[in-house]
């Protein structure tokens, strides 16, 4: 049996959408002939919210999980002052030299193992001195962990895998300036070079990446919901008493979570004798959604709820028990929360296809380099017949009012999905053990 290493920073218990890729490698590649070694950090998940990330782990020492799945490493995790500071004073204070350690880091951490990400690569070199494996597979981001594989794979002449969750100098949501792209650029070309496949998740990230590199294997390993978890929630029936609309996950701002929350105010004020529930799970802007309402959208003080980051598990039975899935338009690429929401076969209403304030916001945040015209959330949702594809704000009011009408009519929504089956995350695990083996070949 082949042996794959696996390095994957996000990893449960961290709550993470990335951490649920590698999970799933580590659960089901043994079914598939690939013993998986996953080496990871600690997690503390003392907060709930976003430092954690930050937070020192469990143990000084490296914990060891066997399972009949495969094995576990969890190293230490030493958060720098930089994070020690933020940890103990918070956000408003030593603002400036918070930032400079963290810069530090960001950019000597590629010229050698430095910082508190590099315990991973520091166990992986010792566990290689010992242990042969067929492959390495990093999963980006963070995308230091390309630079760890690419280090132990000329070490140690071992293949290794880049798997791109996202993509890394072209990432167009983040918040870097030129010289950190450029930076970037140039790290990721020297680095990722060095492999011998690439991984990704999606079409247009594909796309991005073969404008970088024009003579490599690129695959396409979509995202997909946990098989095991879907199941357990199958027999959850809906909450009966009260029409409810959920939405999960991080909002960017291209997303028009302003005119989502007006139509809904404006729903509620033109029908008041209809009461609805506006969910939202594990936002990164909690407060923000908070301040709308009280300001702006004082028809939902009652009506929004917000909830903190749950595990994937209680995640998937919280949504089962609601009516109706929100999710925003991505446009030219998926997500990964779709997959979720068609695992658990509940409407799903996309907003926006068509509306005029949306575009405003596309045009001005969503910024990507490639021209395409796919649409793989429509396509997904036509193609499955899952939910409804919004155009505007008159069509999300009309879709509320025919939502509230089948709810008050059945006690709840129905979702007559179609081959939904072929998302399962174990599908694609599959398809990562075929790359493995036949690395060698």
């Amino acid at each position: 049996m082949k042996k794959l290493l696996i390095l994957a920073y996000d990893f449960p218990p961290y709550v993470s959408v990335g951490g649920l890729r590698p999970l799933n490698w580590h659960r089901h590649l043994k079914e598939s002939g690939i013993e998986p070694v996953v080496i990871t950090r600690q997690w503390a998940n003392t907060h709930g919210n976003h430092l954690d990330y930050i937070s020192p782990g469990t143990s000084p020492l490296v914990i060891e999980e066997k399972s009949e799945f495969g094995t576990i490493f969890r190293t230490p995790y030493h958060p720098n002052l930089s994070n020690r500071l933020l940890l103990k004073y918070g956000h408003s204070r030593f603002k400036v030299v918070r930032k400079l350690i963290s810069g530090f880091y960001e950019f000597t951490q590629f010229l050698a193992p430095t910082g508190p990400k590099s315990g991973l690569y520091n166990f992986a070199r010792e566990y290689l001195k010992e242990n042969k494996v067929d492959a390495i597979i990093a999963t980006g981001d963070p995308f230091v962990l390309f630079s760890y594989a690419s280090k132990l794979s000329k070490e140690f002449d071992i293949p290794w895998i880049a798997d791109y969750r996202d993509p890394w100098s072209q990432n167009f949501s983040s918040k870097k300036g030129n010289f950190q792209r450029k930076f970037d650029l140039f790290f990721e070309k020297k680095i990722v070079k060095t492999s011998s496949i690439l991984i990704t998740v999606d079409t247009l990230f594909k796309l991005k990446l073969r404008q970088l590199f024009q003579e490599k294997t690129i695959e396409i390993l979509p995202n997909g919901f946990d098989e095991e978890e879907i199941v357990r929630c199958s027999k959850i029936h809906q909450n009966s008493s009260q029409l409810t609309f959920s939405f999960i996950g991080t909002i960017y701002k291209w997303h028009p979570l302003e005119l989502i929350l007006n139509d809904f105010s404006n729903f509620a004020k033109s029908h008041p004798e209809k009461p609805f529930i506006l969910k939202f799970y594990g936002t990164n802007c909690p407060d923000r959604i908070e301040q709308l309402v009280e300001s702006n959208y004082s028809d939902l003080k009652n009506k929004v709820i917000l909830y903190n980051k749950l595990p994937n598990g209680e995640l998937l039975q919280s949504l089962a028990k609601d009516n109706v899935l929100l999710l925003f338009n991505y446009y030219n690429f998926t997500g990964t929360k779709i997959y979720d929401y068609l695992g658990l076969k509940r409407k799903i209403v996309l907003c926006y296809s068509d509306s005029e304030e949306a575009r405003i916001l596309k045009d001005k945040y969503y910024f990507h380099s490639i021209e395409t015209d796919i649409l793989p959330q429509i396509d997904i949702i036509n193609a499955t017949k899952s939910g409804i594809i919004v155009r505007d704000s008159p069509h999300l009011l009309s879709t509320i009012e025919q939502l509230w009408k089948e709810f008050q009519s059945t006690g709840k929504i129905a979702c007559n999905s179609i081959g939904v089956e072929k998302y399962s995350r174990k599908i694609q695990v599959e398809k990562l053990a075929e790359i493995v083996k036949n690395l060698g070949a």
